[in-house]
């Protein structure tokens, strides 16, 4: 019986996909918008409308951002879903052009995908992005102020920056009461972004959810000003990337803060293994880039009992030696 034959990673048929949808399209409208669109988000603060107006500048988000959002949204569920198993549905709040459900097809191939959004040219382009895929993924009209459809699993990626705090509040408000397993939130790895998750974690918490990841603890964030909890995706910059932002390097690396929280006994026992970078029961989590030297490679870890600290992992350690030097910033360290 003749092997399958593997199916190309999904960054590289967003990439196609992108790239076909991009035919005749001129660059330098597509080059402005991105510039806008840049100034928009490093200016940040609430929208009192749709960042997204026309689809010239929905097709130029798509181009600059659903690269970076689809490696951090991986990242994100690489390092959660061990909680996970068998996720039949999922409901994406604010998802725009899709990127989210690509990364959750890449874990779940076979569930159901419902992306909410409030922009019907998004809703458009997300569609034609996903329709070489064979996968079930539903792109539909939505307002902040209605019901949330239920799901196994909640999404909210990129979107509370967006929103004033009541409104974020109330997004992962709704979110908690749609949500039958769980809920994963991920937001740009600066300062104001891990304030925003950290903001969402305490109403995940104070709906008695149960915090999965990043945090391998339930206790406050031990980082302190100026530090942050953030971690970092490599992204592959193709040249229709390269042309419409304007870089030189063929990637970049994308900062995000995330949280993953589920309803207690909706997933995995703890110590369940299977996790994609080894994650079990009690494990802490690194930090930063681990640093290695001759002998030696240094931690920066939270750990379950709510502190932040570091480790020197030496030579003479041997196995534990071995494993540190192949860990990355963001997977999980047993202790």
């Amino acid at each position: 019986m003749p092997s399958a034959v593997p199916q190309r990673p999904v960054e590289l048929r967003l990439r196609d996909a992108l790239d076909a949808a991009a035919v005749g399209a001129p660059r330098a409208p597509l080059a402005a918008s991105v510039r806008r669109l840049i100034e928009r988000y490093r200016a940040g603060g609430a929208a009192s409308a749709p960042i997204l107006s026309n689809p010239t500048e929905v097709l130029a988000y798509a181009v600059y951002r659903m690269p970076a959002t689809l490696a951090a949204c991986r990242s994100m569920v690489r390092h959660s879903a061990f909680r996970l198993p068998d996720v039949e549905s999922v409901v994406d709040l604010g998802g725009g052009t899709g990127a989210a459900a690509w990364a959750i097809l890449s874990e779940w191939p076979d569930a159901k995908i419902t992306v909410l959004d409030q922009v019907g040219d998004a809703l458009a382009l997300g569609r034609e992005l996903a329709s070489g895929e064979s996968a079930d993924v539903e792109f539909a009209p939505w307002r902040a102020d209605a019901a949330v459809p239920p799901a196994d699993l909640v999404t909210v990626s990129y979107v509370l920056s967006e929103l004033t705090p009541d409104a974020q509040r109330s997004l992962v408000t709704a979110a908690v009461g749609a949500a039958r397993r769980a809920v994963a939130i991920v937001e740009p790895g600066t300062p104001s972004g891990c304030a925003r998750i950290l903001a969402a974690r305490s109403v995940l918490l104070a709906a008695g959810w149960r915090i999965v990841a990043p945090c391998p603890h339930q206790d406050s964030c031990p980082l302190r000003e100026p530090d942050w909890c953030h971690f970092s995706a490599r992204v592959e910059r193709s040249s229709l990337h390269r042309q419409v932002k304007g870089g030189d390097l063929g990637h970049e690396d994308e900062k995000f803060s995330y949280v993953v929280a589920v309803r207690d006994g909706a997933d995995a026992e703890d110590g369940a293994s299977g996790a994609a970078d080894g994650a079990v029961g009690g494990g802490a989590r690194i930090l930063r880039h681990p640093v290695k030297r001759k002998g030696l490679v240094e931690l920066q870890l939270c750990r379950p009992d709510g502190t932040a600290t570091r480790q020197v992992v030496t030579k003479r350690q041997g196995a534990s030696y071995k494993r540190a030097r192949d860990v990355h910033w963001g997977d999980t360290w047993p202790l």
